[in-house]
Formats: structure tokens, sequence, C-alpha cells
């Protein structure tokens, strides 16, 4: 499915399971839709606590790590609206509650494109299919449809907090098994993989960090039919309407 054309697009919400999820899904799309001046907002579900076994943190000390990486990776792409809601790192379900806290966001920052994660397993790619990412990709579209539009959906998040429905106009799937969409990043994989390294107690001990994403890279735009030496990220795209 073609997308909807970036001049008809304002403000794009990203919406990740842990700190550090939309740099390796999506970061370089980032970069392009920064550099066209759209609004990007970020949403991270777990305070990613689980993710520091490589680091010299303790788990009570890695959630405020992995924030401060996080908005320091978000500054390399310009991206400063950046909220963490602390569901624990390798608990997340999609609950109500987390439904809920997706659609008052979608509220708050009136997203016109959703990036999520695919709540389907990649059975190609099973790292990019832990648990809190079908969660978090499931409880994301949940709130687009139907919630976030329609305001009998968690009443109180209209009538105490002021907060209008919304309709999202499109979703943008990562780690998707057969995408449908690819976007050359080739000219922003340095802020990328600049990105990346800001998120240093996951990935400082990664000696092969840069040849590993661009190899994941180069395999999409292969799949795009690029001109070789291309690197490219991959999405499904879905029309909510």
């Amino acid at each position: 499915m073609e997308p909807i054309p970036d001049s008809e697009i304002e403000r794009v919400l990203v919406i990740s399971a842990h700190p550090d999820d939309s740099d390796f899904g999506a970061s370089g799309t980032i970069a392009h839709w920064v550099k066209k001046g759209i609004e990007l907002s970020y949403v991270f579900c777990t305070n990613g606590d689980q993710g520091g076994e490589e680091s010299e943190f303790t788990r009570e000390q890695i959630p405020a790590v992995r924030q401060r990486e996080q908005r320091a990776a978000g500054a390399v792409l310009g991206v400063h609206n950046i909220t963490f809601l602390n569901y624990v790192d390798g608990h997340l379900q999609a609950t109500l509650d987390l439904r809920k806290d997706l659609v008052r966001q979608i509220r708050i920052w009136k997203p016109d494109r959703l990036v999520c994660q695919s709540p389907e397993r990649n059975w190609d790619r099973i790292g990019a299919s832990h648990p809190d990412h079908l969660a978090a990709g499931e409880a994301a579209i949940q709130a687009v449809y139907p919630d976030a539009r329609n305001p009998f959906a968690f009443t109180e998040l209209l009538e105490i907090e002021g907060l209008q429905p919304w309709r999202v106009k499109e979703i943008w799937v990562t780690a998707f098994a057969q995408p449908d969409h690819f976007v050359d990043i080739t000219e922003t994989f340095d802020l990328k993989i600049k990105a990346l390294r800001e998120h240093s107690s996951q990935t400082a001990h990664n000696e092969n960090l840069e040849t590993m994403v661009r190899e994941w890279g180069q395999r999409n735009a292969g799949l795009a039919g690029f001109t070789e030496g291309r690197i490219a990220e991959a999405f499904k795209i879905v029309n909510t309407n």
C-alpha cells in the first residue's frame, strides 16, 4: 500500500516498547521526516530496566541511564518530545490500562501518522519479536482504532482531562514479516548509527554494530529492488480510514 505523501503529514508519533527500539527500527526514516519539517514525538512504554545485562549498571540504575541515552539519541535526530510510561520491562501486556495511556498520548500529540512495532511474531527475526514489542504494537493499534477517535472510549480522558478525540490517518508497522513499503535511508544512515551509539549501555559492547545494522538495511534495500549498496528501512502500511 502506498503511504500518504509526507507533504500531507504534519505530525508523527512513534510508540515503542523500550528505549532504543525506535532507533533500531526507524531512525533513518525519522531523520528524513525531521529534515522535512515534520514534528516527531516518541512514547516508550517500559522503563528498560531489563536491558542492562551487558553494562556496569544495576537494575535500579538502568532506567534513568536508558532514559538519558534515549533523550540524547533523540537529539541527534532532532526529536525532543519524548515520553516514558515506565511500565516494567519484560512484563508489558496489551492491557486496558496501557491502551488508555496510549490513547492519552495520541490525543495529546495528535499525529497524522503513527509508527509502532508489529503485534505479530516474525519467525524469521525472532529478536524483533520480543514479547514487549508484540504487546506495545497490539496496544498501539488498538489505541488508534477504535479508541483514540471515539469520544465514548475512556470517557474520563475527554470529560476530566479535556483531551479531544483524534483520528490517526495511517500506521507504519516496523519488524513486520512481509513489509510493503521501504524507505531509502542511505543518506541518513550516519545519523541512525550516531543515534544508536548514544545507547551506550546497550550498544557499546557490540564492535560490529555498524556492520550489522548496515547489513540489515542492505537486505531491506534488496527486497525493495533498490540499487546495490543502498540501505533501507521496511514497514507495513496500514490505512486507518
